[in-house]
C-alpha cells in the first residue's frame, strides 16, 4: 500500500476524483451494442453472447426453463436453503422499516394535499457472474423490490461456459418467486431490459451491480428506463488509530482488494499502524491524518462506498460523517457482514457518488404522485398572488384559467 500524508493535496485529489473520466473505447463499444440490441433484438443478444461468453444460444434458449430451475436444486448443498432463509429474514426485517404509505392533509378552507405512492410496474435485476456469481445480489435486489410491491421482476445473468446460470442464483431467484430469468449478461442485457426484445420484456427500472460495460450501458439507457445508480468498482475506507487490532484492519483491507479493481484505503493518525498495514497488505492507500477531525474530513471528501470506523468510540466519530454508502461500526463489523447477512442491500454508491446517492432502498422501487385539491373558497383566497406570479412570468393564460372560474364576480 502507498502511504501518503494529508498535506499531499495532489495525491488526495487523485483519490477523491477516482474513476470520473469515462473511457472512450468502452463508451463507444457499449453504444454500438445498445443500438444493435435496440434495432435487432434477440438476434443481437445471441450474437454478443456468442462473442463475449462463448456460448451459442437460440431464441428459445435465452429464457431459463422450469426444468433448469428444478435441476439447479440438485446442484446445491442442502444447508444452503436454511442459510438463505436466515438471510432473507434479516433483509426483510431491515426493509420493512422503510415501508411508507400514501397520505393526505386537509385544511379549514378545503385544500387537500397529499402524496400517492405506487410501486413500479416492472424491474430488471442484473446479477453479475463473470469472475464469480454474485448470489447475494439476487436477494439484495429482489427483496426490496418485492416489499415495495413490484409485481413483475425480470432477472438477467450471464451464462457460464456450459451455457447455464449458476445454480445458486437460480435457486435464490426461484425461492423469491422471480418468474422470468434470462441467460444474458453484459451491456446487451441492459439494452434488452431498457428497450425490450421479442423474448425479454422492457422494464421500468434496472438495478444491480456490474462491470464497467454494464455500468456504462446503464448510463446510456437512463431516460429510456430508470436506473438505481451509476456505480464503479467497489471500495472501502477504514478509519483506525494506534490501538486498532492490526489483524482486523489488514484482513478487511485485503478482503476489499480481493475484488477486481477494488479500492482499499486506510485513514489513520498512527505512523506505526501505517507501517504495519503496509507490510501486510499489498495494494491500496494509507492516508496519514493529523487528528480524527481531519480523518473525518478526508473520509467525507472520498465519500466511500463502505466506511469502517474501527475506533474505541465509533458512534462519536459517526457524528462527523456525512458521505458514505454504508457505515460499519466497531471491531466486529466487517464489510463482509453487510455484503451477505446483515440486511441492508450491498448495492451502494461508489466513486464518490455517496455525496448524492444512497444505497438501494424501497423508495427506489416506488414513485410518488402529488395530490392537490382546492375548493372554490380556497382558490379564491390564493387568486391574487397566483395571478401576480403568472403576470411576472408572462403566462397570461395561466391567470385566465383562474379568472374564468370567477367571471361575473368582483374580486
Amino acid at each position: 500500500m502507498k502511504i501518503i500524508r494529508s498535506t499531499n493535496i495532489k495525491e488526495l485529489d487523485k483519490i477523491c476524483s477516482r474513476y470520473l473520466q469515462r473511457k472512450g473505447r468502452v463508451e463507444n463499444v457499449v453504444r454500438q451494442i445498445v443500438d444493435d440490441v435496440r434495432l435487432s433484438g434477440d438476434e443481437a443478444l445471441i450474437k454478443y453472447t456468442r462473442r463475449f461468453d462463448k456460448v451459442k444460444l437460440t431464441s428459445k434458449g435465452i429464457r431459463v426453463t422450469q426444468a433448469e430451475i428444478s435441476g439447479a436444486y440438485q446442484n446445491i448443498s442442502p444447508d444452503f436453503i436454511s442459510t438463505l432463509k436466515m438471510v432473507i429474514e434479516n433483509v426483510n426485517k431491515f426493509y420493512k422499516k422503510q415501508i411508507r404509505k400514501s397520505w393526505k392533509i386537509k385544511d379549514e378552507d378545503g385544500v387537500i394535499l397529499g402524496e400517492k405512492l405506487t410501486a413500479l410496474g416492472s424491474v430488471g435485476v442484473y446479477v453479475p457472474a463473470g469472475t464469480a456469481p454474485l448470489v447475494s445480489s439476487v436477494y439484495m435486489s429482489v427483496l426490496p423490490a418485492k416489499l415495495a410491491g413490484v409485481e413483475k421482476i425480470v432477472l438477467v445473468s450471464p451464462p457460464d461456459a456450459s451455457g447455464n446460470i449458476n445454480p445458486h442464483i437460480l435457486v435464490v431467484a426461484d425461492l423469491l418467486k422471480v418468474k422470468e430469468i434470462y441467460k444474458i449478461g453484459g451491456a446487451q442485457a441492459i439494452a434488452a431490459l431498457a428497450f425490450g426484445t421479442k423474448t425479454i420484456p422492457k422494464v421500468d427500472k434496472i438495478v444491480g451491480p456490474g462491470n464497467r460495460y454494464v455500468t456504462e450501458a446503464k448510463r446510456q439507457v437512463f431516460g429510456f428506463v430508470g436506473i438505481d445508480m451509476v456505480a464503479g468498482p467497489t471500495e472501502l475506507v477504514v478509519v483506525a488509530r494506534h490501538n486498532a487490532n492490526v489483524a482486523y484492519v489488514a484482513a478487511d483491507l485485503a478482503a476489499q482488494a480481493e475484488h477486481l479493481n477494488g479500492l482499499a484505503i486506510l485513514i489513520t493518525t498512527s505512523k506505526h499502524l501505517a507501517k504495519e498495514i503496509k507490510n501486510r497488505v499489498s495494494s491500496g492507500y494509507i492516508i496519514l491524518a493529523k487528528n480524527l477531525n481531519e480523518a473525518a474530513e478526508i473520509s467525507n471528501r472520498i465519500a466511500p462506498e463502505h466506511l469502517e470506523i474501527m475506533l474505541k468510540n465509533p458512534k462519536k466519530f459517526l457524528l462527523k460523517i456525512e458521505n458514505a454508502g454504508a457505515i460499519f461500526l466497531g471491531d466486529f463489523t466487517p464489510v463482509a457482514a453487510g455484503d451477505y447477512v446483515a440486511g441492508p442491500s450491498h448495492v451502494l454508491p461508489t466513486t464518490g457518488t455517496a455525496r448524492f446517492f444512497s444505497g438501494l432502498s424501497l423508495s427506489d422501487f416506488m414513485k410518488s404522485s402529488h395530490i392537490i385539491s382546492y375548493s372554490r373558497r380556497a382558490l379564491e383566497k390564493v387568486r391574487t398572488p397566483l395571478e401576480k406570479l403568472a403576470e411576472i412570468e408572462s403566462l397570461k393564460k395561466h391567470a385566465e384559467s383562474v379568472k374564468v372560474r370567477f367571471e361575473g364576480e368582483k374580486k
